[in-house]
């Protein structure tokens, strides 16, 4: 069986390649269940190598798939395809059903150069649209770079990979081998190349370093390895985009420095908020904003929290924890004497040995061991973050976690609502500390509505509390128009109240396939199948001038082949075999042997 042949979990065909990057290959695709096209994700097979991925992954991608928004790309189904090489192994492939976008990347139109300001703020536009969305519903993307925006029919955009990076990033026993995946350093976060916990702000500082790119034709910093670039994303300001783009008003360049602040207090606190003074710079209103403060003090790293470091293009968690152990003392001697020799002993040992001395350099004068202000702990602010990371943290600062589970209708289950004592209150070494913690929503179930019209299933879905997404016209040979076929989740699964609910509805057409040439038994079989569902009457051709009898192969079909109404009687029409040959027609220009003979003159 060739690649376009192949089924993912019995029901998606792969068709062409559309695309590929450093962790996935993408394949238009069919679903022959749905009868839609989608595109097809095939995730690297060692991204399951680890048992914590497949349920971190399923989780993420869950709860992407619940954000229906026209900027998001959405998420119908992922899961693991099981195939075995030729040796008899088992290989397990990650895949991801999501929705078909045509069009084509943000990064080959920033490649293309000349993108004006106003498409400049349309892109982005698009993109704080979906992050409201995103935010809203708690998920933070952690990897927004133009590789993952789409491009499609008049500058529409649309954001995809919502919730893949943090089910990657998750998993530490693969980080190494798929660094592209954790965040790229060109629009990394200053707090996600520090290793701090991230939030929604994170994904607006990445944001407006997209922005930076497009309005000055290239990204605010640049450097011969990922770590110069993160460490410039860290302690260096990015010169303003008017400096390499005289065109760009004094408003736009106010807007982008503030998305780019490298404390996140000063940054824009919501994707609104900076959508409506990017608008505002456009048409030139005049904007007072915060100016972004320069970073004096790196604040020491939670190397056990540490979420995302890249090398190359990326730098992995993974290549931090050989410093878990070491004391920090140890580090800054080595530092001192990495020189080329070293560097060409120990290999790949390289960006680990780079990635420590970074965070050395950013925390020099700083003392190892719980962040401390005067003579207490100043307690993290671990909200919104997944409960191990803030445990993690917290420990880490000498303190002691309790958790207490709370209902949330908009806070992911797992994640940590509030805490007390708050985030930045001085405690003593073994404090309590108490996070409460998200034990998801309220779950209701997906009624049964198939059988039923439009109208009837929209407030039957509606009715417990959860939402209609799109809705997808497909033929059927017996479901009438207008009807439902099926839904997406099915009946009866379980979702959080407010889930989308995607309907698929008949159109009451059927494909008629052609029997022409075929025998009559074949032909019959064919259409008088479910998929089909017609009945069917044979006749013979001219079959008052036929003395014989029928014959077994079919020459013309009542209904032609193509989309037709469900539910018909199609006559297939045969030969005569064999009794008398049928007169000729008269040939209307000869004359007539029984007229009158014309008179003479």
């Amino acid at each position: 069986m060739n690649e376009n042949e192949r089924l993912i979990a019995g029901r998606y065909r792969i068709g062409q390649l559309v695309g590929r990057g450093g962790m996935a290959e993408v394949y238009e695709g069919y679903d022959t269940r749905l009868g839609r096209t989608v595109a097809i994700k095939l995730l690297k097979s060692d991204l399951a190598n680890d048992e914590n991925f497949e349920a971190k992954f399923r989780q993420e991608a869950q709860a992407s798939a619940r954000m229906a928004h026209p900027s998001i790309v959405r998420i119908y189904d992922a899961g693991e395809e099981e195939t075995t090489d030729s040796n008899g192994n088992l290989v397990k492939t990650p895949f991801i059903i999501m929705e078909l976008v045509k069009g084509k990347l943000l990064r080959e139109v920033i490649h293309e150069g000349g993108v004006e300001s106003a498409r400049a703020v349309k892109f982005i536009t698009g993109i704080l649209n979906a992050l409201e969305v995103s935010h809203r519903s708690g998920v933070v993307h952690r990897d927004i770079k133009p590789a993952n925006v789409m491009i499609g029919e008049n500058d529409s955009v649309k954001v995809m990979d919502f919730g893949i990076a943090r089910a990657v990033s998750d998993n530490s026993a693969t980080q190494a081998a798929t660094a592209g995946i954790v965040g790229t350093a060109q629009y990394f976060s200053p707090e996600q190349a520090r290793g701090d916990a991230v939030d929604g702000r994170t994904d607006l500082y990445s944001t407006g370093v997209i922005l930076y790119e497009l309005l000055a034709g290239r990204p605010p910093f640049k450097g011969e390895s990922a770590v110069s670039v993160a460490y410039q994303h860290v302690s260096e300001e990015a010169p303003k985009p008017s400096s390499y783009n005289p065109a760009i008003p004094a408003e736009l360049d106010d807007v982008v420095m503030r998305a780019m602040a490298k404390d996140r207090d000063e940054r824009y606190q919501s994707a609104e908020e900076f959508r409506e003074h990017l608008m505002a710079a456009l048409s030139g209103s005049p904007i007072t904003v915060a100016t972004p403060k320069p970073v004096a003090e790196m604040k020491p790293v939670d190397i056990d929290a540490t979420e995302a470091l890249p090398e190359a293009d990326s730098l992995p968690t993974s290549l931090l924890e050989g410093f878990e152990t070491a004391p920090s003392q140890q580090i800054v001697t080595t530092s001192n004497k990495i020189g080329a020799g070293v560097l060409w002993g120990l290999g790949t040992g390289v960006v680990v040995i780079l990635v420590g001395l970074l965070f050395w350099v950013m925390n020099l004068g700083s003392s190892p061991g719980p962040t401390t202000t005067g003579s207490g702990i100043e307690v993290a602010n671990v909200v919104g973050s997944l409960y191990d990371d803030a445990f993690n943290t917290l420990s880490n600062q000498d303190l002691v976690v309790l958790r207490v589970y709370e209902k949330s209708e908009s806070i992911p289950e797992g994640v940590v609502i509030r805490q007390e004592p708050e985030a930045g209150t001085e405690v003593i070494a073994n404090t309590p500390v108490t996070l409460y913690v998200s034990s998801g929503a309220t779950e209701v179930t997906v009624p049964n509505v198939v059988g039923s019209a439009e109208a009837d299933a929209v407030a039957a879905i509606e009715a417990r509390g959860l939402t209609v997404g799109s809705i997808t016209v497909v033929g059927s040979p017996s479901v009438p128009e207008g009807v439902v076929i099926a839904t997406d989740p099915v009946t009866n699964a379980r979702l959080p109240l407010g889930s989308v609910v995607n309907l698929i509805l008949s159109d009451g057409t059927v494909e008629v396939p052609d029997v022409r040439n075929l025998e009559v038994l074949e032909a019959r079989s064919i259409l008088t199948d479910p998929s089909v569902g017609f009945s069917v009457a044979v006749e013979i051709l001219d079959a008052e001038l036929c003395t014989g009898t029928p014959g077994n192969v079919v020459l013309q079909q009542s209904i032609l082949p193509g989309t037709s109404d469900q539910r018909q009687s199609i006559t297939l029409y045969v030969e005569c075999i064999g009794g008398e040959e049928p007169a000729p027609e008269p040939d209307p220009n000869s004359p007539d042997p029984s007229a009158e003979p014309s008179p003479s003159n």
